[in-house]
């Protein structure tokens, strides 16, 4: 058990070369490696590293940030040098290094970023944990966005990647001092709020001060690599997201073997808030995909299933889950899992756990009149059918299927009737 314990501390060699160049035809982009001087956990002294490793213990990894070149591929002009995020984080931007950070902390923060730059109109927090958001939320202040965050899936959020996009302040540290965390990311911190995060001593404590200009980036294209087993790269440009206003929403209708089929029901303006609040958080989740958001938090999240009417039954169970835990959690004050075995061992009433358990049954998880998110059309109604059962109000989807028509005839004979829009894109993420 020790040396597997070990595994995790080890800190893998680096045999990464300093610099990279990729030529696209007469093009060229010219990347440097990033490293830092980051004391050692056992001996104290200063030692330059980049990541700890990648995803697992046994990979070796480097990260490396864009230093020169552009692409321009057709028409479209893809990010310059000097832009950078998480590949610019210096030794001053890592306020506490904790374990050394490896690729799955800074891929975490990376596609925190990727969600945020959407939401900047708001304070608001997300908590990633391998590369998908366990929950995310607007607030009036980052200490309330933080809080329904994290309410909305605690038992996800643990050893997660927090990233909000105003400065942290002492209410929120305190918050977040009290959980356990990997990575916390602001574009700053309030005085007195490193002392606190700080008692932590494992998590990693990073200021990305261009967080403020984060919304310029939801018109930067960057290149995807994917490799092969055979060696091989499939490359592609970033997706964008087409939907900023409620304007930019299509409406949901169809012809269908000559006849119109349009959805009767208009949103309301809490529900356009949400839509777009959805769409936002759904831009970052790995496909196949489902979500449910309601006040501008995230309610209950499915991600990459096979079928779409799968994942939004589990989108589902997740949210019951997580509302009970919260039930249990708020009034309690501990897991309603840690409650369910210490009422099975006689230490706690039963009839306690019971109750909240009818209460999360006849609340459906929180999911009455909340807006459901899918990132691909609805192949068939059975999956909006789902959403229908728990009370959901409002859909978001891209449309395209050759069944829209049934789509939208389940959004008008529910009772009551759903709004739906289109958004015109997919936006699935491998």
């Amino acid at each position: 058990m020790s040396d597997l314990k070990k595994m995790y501390k080890t800190i893998m060699d680096d045999n990464f070369p300093d610099d990279m160049t990729i030529k696209f035809g007469e093009q060229t982009l010219v990347y440097k490696k990033r490293a830092w001087k980051i004391p050692d956990e056992k001996t104290g002294e200063l030692i330059e590293k980049g990541l700890r490793y990648g995803e697992n213990p046994d990979q070796q990894a480097a990260i490396y940030e864009l230093v020169n070149g552009n692409l321009m591929l057709g028409n479209c002009k893809f990010i310059e040098p000097g832009n950078g995020l998480v590949s610019s984080i210096t030794e001053e931007d890592m306020i506490q290094s904790g374990k050394h950070p490896g690729k799955t902390n800074m891929t975490d923060l990376d596609n925190g970023l990727n969600i945020m730059k959407y939401l900047m109109d708001k304070p608001a927090a997300a908590i990633l944990k391998h590369n998908n958001p366990c929950g995310a939320a607007f607030g009036k202040t980052i200490a309330e966005a933080y809080e329904k965050a994290n309410m909305s899936d605690r038992i996800a959020a643990f050893g997660g990647c927090l990233v909000v996009n105003r400065a942290m302040d002492r209410a929120t540290a305190e918050m977040v001092s009290a959980n356990y965390l990997e990575v916390v990311a602001a574009p700053d911190f309030e005085d007195g709020v490193v002392e606190i995060l700080s008692k932590r001593k494992n998590l990693r404590i990073i200021r990305v001060n261009k967080i403020n200009e984060l919304e310029k980036h939801r018109n930067f294209r960057f290149v995807e690599f994917k490799s092969l087993i055979d060696g091989g790269l499939i490359v592609q440009q970033s997706q964008l997201s087409r939907i900023r206003t409620k304007e930019d929403f299509l409406p949901a209708k169809t012809v269908y073997k000559g006849k119109e089929y349009a959805v009767e029901k208009t949103p309301t303006a809490k529900e356009y808030e949400d839509m777009i609040f959805g769409w936002s958080v759904e831009m970052g989740i790995t496909s196949n995909s489902v979500i449910y958001v309601k006040d501008g938090v995230t309610v209950g999240i499915g991600t990459g299933e096979q079928d779409r009417v799968g994942v939004a039954e589990i989108a589902v169970s997740k949210a019951y889950t997580k509302y009970a835990d919260a039930l249990c959690f708020k009034k309690y004050g501990i897991p309603y899992k840690t409650f369910e075995l210490e009422a099975e061992q006689g230490k706690r009433d039963a009839s306690a756990l019971r109750e909240i358990d009818v209460q999360t049954k006849n609340d459906k998880g929180g999911l009455i009149s909340s807006t459901m998110v899918s990132d691909a059309f609805f192949p068939f109604r059975d999956g909006l059918d789902v959403g229908i059962k728990q009370g959901v109000t409002a859909v978001v989807q891209p449309g395209g299927s050759e069944r829209d028509f049934e789509i939208i005839e389940a959004c008008n004979q529910a009772n009551p009737k759903l709004a739906m829009v289109f958004t015109g894109q997919r936006v699935f993420k491998h």
